[in-house]
């Protein structure tokens, strides 16, 4: 690796960290270009560098939430219990089914561009009190999220962030919750990777190197992010939100076209 795409890693990781980490999402999957066609990770280790990023980017934004006592609680509690699991069993899938990434990228662009035109759309809306989920309904997300992110190495924070904000869940609240279960996620999705590297052949561990150059950008970026989280409005969060979500549909759907 050249210092120069040291230096490319670790810009990446910085600015897409300052900016998504207030709406509690790390942003690692919109590395996902950057490190396939600029850095050249191979498919499948770029799933877990991405989870990589994650594990080390995402404690700066998560120690700026503890320190503001918005950390913890039982929405994050639920959701790591269904984050937690799914990402194992996302982790098999990708490395002995190798499921194709055209139909998921369809997909999950036609859901995010719903929820972010949804999201730019109420405006000022108040929030509903998040209660109205049910337990077993954010575990089940949870769950559900965590297979994705095994998969993809996407953390799952860019789908339960605007998910939740759009069934009504204040940002606040969910920022917070969103990035813990993405550092739970992708610490149990590297290390299942790194175990199941040992019996299978091919490039499935993580790329360390830009990995960690990336999450120390976003480190620092995920940390001024969780900053500015509380001086923005939060109908301003809302629409940076569902800018996010529909910007990262149009990414899914010009990398499904170019297959």
């Amino acid at each position: 690796m050249t210092p120069l795409q040291a230096l490319l890693a670790f810009g990446a990781g910085l600015v897409v960290a300052v900016v998504t980490t207030p709406v509690g999402v790390s942003g690692a999957v919109f590395l996902l270009p950057v490190q396939l066609d600029l850095l050249r990770v191979p498919s499948p280790a770029v799933t877990p560098t991405n989870l990589l990023y994650n594990v080390v980017a995402t404690p700066g934004a998560l120690l700026r939430h503890h320190r503001t006592g918005a950390l913890g609680g039982p929405l994050t509690r639920r959701l790591v219990a269904g984050t937690l699991p799914g990402v194992v069993a996302g982790t098999l899938l990708r490395v002995f089914l190798a499921p194709g990434d055209r139909v998921f990228r369809v997909l999950a662009a036609a859901l995010l561009l719903a929820v972010g035109i949804w999201l730019c759309l109420r405006g000022r809306a108040r929030p509903a009190p998040a209660r109205e989920l049910r337990g077993w309904v954010l575990t089940g997300l949870g769950a559900v999220v965590g297979i994705v992110g095994g998969v993809y190495g996407i953390g799952g924070g860019s789908l339960l962030g605007p998910i939740l904000v759009g069934a009504g869940m204040s940002v606040a609240a969910v920022a917070p919750a969103a990035l813990s279960a993405t550092f739970v996620t992708s610490v149990a999705g590297v290390t299942t990777y790194g175990l199941v590297s040992l019996v299978v052949e091919g490039p499935v561990s993580p790329d360390w190197v830009i990995g960690l150059c990336c999450g120390a950008g976003g480190l620092l970026g995920g940390y001024l992010g969780a900053r500015l989280q509380p001086h923005v409005p939060e109908a301003a969060l809302r629409a940076l939100l569902g800018v996010l979500a529909i910007g990262l549909a149009v990414t899914y759907l010009v990398q499904a076209a170019r297959g």
